[in-house]
């Protein structure tokens, strides 16, 4: 019998190795000179947010498939908006690396995201530097260092930009985690679009004006609608297959998945764009920089595995103490009703006790969870 919430994790998962390639290919094919020549990143950057704050607008506020968070000025100003300028970022320098550097050496270079995301937790104070994770950090520095030698075609201009896209980004989910959940805002995928695209949209008006609106008045650009629409349409669609993605499966799943679908892009890279050369030395750094990867990934599930193992292990034990003292009051009680003839007096001393005890006994079981958490 086929298990069908199986298929469908697979299913789902298929859809995102898919979708998440689909798009990078498809980004580097429009905007690289050789092939559809539309080298402006920070304008396919505007038209991705454009597109994706529209249809979250009209999802939320027309249709209403969601309800809309409640966001006041405050919350905005304060995450929202510097949430979506180092979103923004991340995306234009992650974009414009596309012009210079190969599909493949850009994979290789993104290994370099959990080093960028650990040293910003530390630096915001999220994370605390630890000998085994930083041992990892510098295994995937290692590996990325050997890797970038390999490059025939490296090109520092390309490397900086996706390095420092790689550093707005993670800069970005430390804020995320430090701003939004400190303020207990959770954001799907359909509302964060519909507050941080717009937003980001607005950001990069400001590099686009200087950089790039020049450039377009001059240069003979093409623009085609169905291309474009079609881009936009995969990138929002990637958004939402991550959602399907992530409630469906664990932590170690998405992660193994990330790992699967930059392989098969590096080897689609070579096919779809032939001037892509990979050498011995890129993949020797690369498999180094993956193991670090890999070790980090397991660090990081086990270290949640932990934590909610002894956050269960406190309830349980909060349980049992409970479900002891109730036993022993019971106890208490019939020897209480048998000495006393069943008078009502020990029961009132009785009844007035238990629930002191059992508050007690909660409020230390909440201290506990909530010193745990902290």
């Amino acid at each position: 019998m086929i298990n069908r919430p199986l298929v469908l994790t697979y299913l789902y998962l298929f859809i995102y190795i898919l979708l998440s390639s689909g798009v990078i290919l498809y980004n580097k094919w429009v905007l690289s000179p050789k092939y559809f020549n539309f080298p402006l990143p920070i304008t396919l950057t505007m038209i991705h947010m454009g597109f994706s704050g529209a249809v979250a607008f009209f999802l939320v506020r027309v249709f209403k498939v969601v309800s809309p968070v409640k966001m006041t000025f405050e919350i905005y100003a304060t995450c929202v908006i510097p949430i979506s300028a180092f979103f923004a970022s991340s995306l234009w320098f992650g974009n414009t690396a596309y012009l210079h550097i190969s599909v493949a050496f850009i994979q290789m270079l993104k290994a370099l995201m959990p080093v960028a995301t650990f040293l910003m937790a530390v630096v915001c104070g999220t994370d605390k530097l630890r000998c085994d994770v930083f041992l990892n950090m510098l295994l995937v520095s290692v590996g990325v260092v050997i890797s970038s030698y390999g490059e025939i075609h490296f090109n520092v201009v390309g490397t900086v930009y996706q390095v420092t896209g790689i550093f707005a980004e993670a800069l970005r989910l430390v804020l995320t985690q430090v701003l939004l959940q400190k303020k207990g805002l959770t954001l799907n995928p359909i509302t964060s679009l519909y507050y941080i695209a717009p937003c980001s949209f607005v950001f990069l008006f400001v590099p686009w004006y200087l950089l790039e609106k020049p450039e377009m008045q001059v240069a003979q650009i093409q623009f085609n609608f169905w291309i474009f629409f079609s881009n936009a349409l995969c990138a929002l669609a990637l958004n939402f297959s991550i959602f399907l993605v992530i409630g469906r499966t664990g932590a170690v799943t998405i992660r193994v998945a990330g790992v699967l679908k930059d392989w098969i892009l590096i080897a689609l890279s070579t096919v779809i764009f032939p001037e892509s050369t990979i050498t011995g030395l890129n993949i020797i750094g690369y498999a180094i920089a993956l193991c670090g990867v890999l070790m980090y990934n397991y660090i990081k599930v086990k270290d949640v595995r932990a934590s909610q193992l002894s956050s269960e292990s406190i309830t349980d034990r909060i349980a049992k103490d409970w479900k002891l003292e109730k036993k022993s009051t019971d106890i208490f009680t019939s020897n209480s009703n048998d000495g006393n003839g069943g008078n009502g007096s020990s029961d009132i001393n009785v009844d007035e006790e238990a629930p002191l005890l059992s508050s007690r006994l909660s409020h230390v079981g909440r201290m506990q969870v909530g010193n745990h958490n902290q």
